[in-house]
């Protein structure tokens, strides 16, 4: 289960920002699916968790949007991380046309649970 967190500059216009919404949860899935947690296509509640978060006065940033996924440890995912993030990156150009952000992967030890 992917957690997400999109940090943006004040700039960047609301309908870009649902867009990128609605496109990750599918996108993020593709990205760390692995044969420990296999994706199937069919996002159920809680499999991906995006947060939003604006930038506030006192940050600092170069870019207009950060995404960074965190993601548990497998060492599938691991061996490749470099390529999936990059993968990400183009899907996301590709998908949203954002132009000035970036990626980052972290693939913590770790572990989840959800009630039913």
């Amino acid at each position: 289960m992917p957690l997400v967190e999109v940090t943006y500059a004040p700039g960047v216009a609301e309908s870009e920002l649902r867009e990128l919404g609605s496109a990750l949860p599918h996108l993020v899935s593709k990205a760390v699916e692995c044969p420990e947690e296999p994706y199937d296509g069919a996002l159920k509640p809680g499999d991906v968790e995006i947060r939003f978060r604006r930038l506030s006065p006192l940050d600092h940033s170069g870019l207009d949007v950060v995404i960074e996924v965190k993601s548990k440890w497998f060492e599938s995912r691991a061996s490749n991380r470099q390529e999936r993030v990059d993968k990400l990156h183009e899907d996301v150009r590709t998908t949203t046309g954002l132009r000035d952000f970036g990626i980052y992967l972290s693939l913590p030890s770790a572990a989840w649970s959800q009630g039913d």
